[in-house]
């Protein structure tokens, strides 16, 4: 497999571009509004998936075997990413709940 060096370069420069954005978009949002941008994102991550799930089914002539093992690793990472999200907004979100309300629920 080779790889076109332009390819290569564009793509780290898309990387370090989105990293920089990204560190800067969540330096500058308040704390108060982590846990509705936390959640926008994981559903964003959804396109991720759909993603490595195409690529994951995608035949190529000389690459099926790599494409395949690679789209496979991506769906796991993009699940773990997408569950964790939730799991992690759902504990957030329930810090903001009235104790009383939390212990009615424990007691269900």
């Amino acid at each position: 497999m080779v790889l076109n060096p332009a390819v290569v370069i564009a793509s780290l420069y898309v990387f370090a571009l989105a990293a920089f954005l990204g560190y800067q978009v969540i330096s500058r949002v308040p704390p108060l509004l982590h846990t509705p941008l936390m959640s926008a994102t994981n559903a964003i991550s959804g396109i991720s998936l759909i993603g490595s799930l195409v690529i994951a089914g995608s035949r190529y002539e000389n690459h099926q075997t790599l494409a395949t093992l690679l789209g496979c690793a991506a769906v796991t990472s993009a699940m773990i990413n997408v569950t964790g999200g939730f799991l992690i907004t759902d504990r957030m979100l329930k810090m903001f709940r009235k104790k009383e309300a939390v212990k009615v629920e424990e007691k269900k």
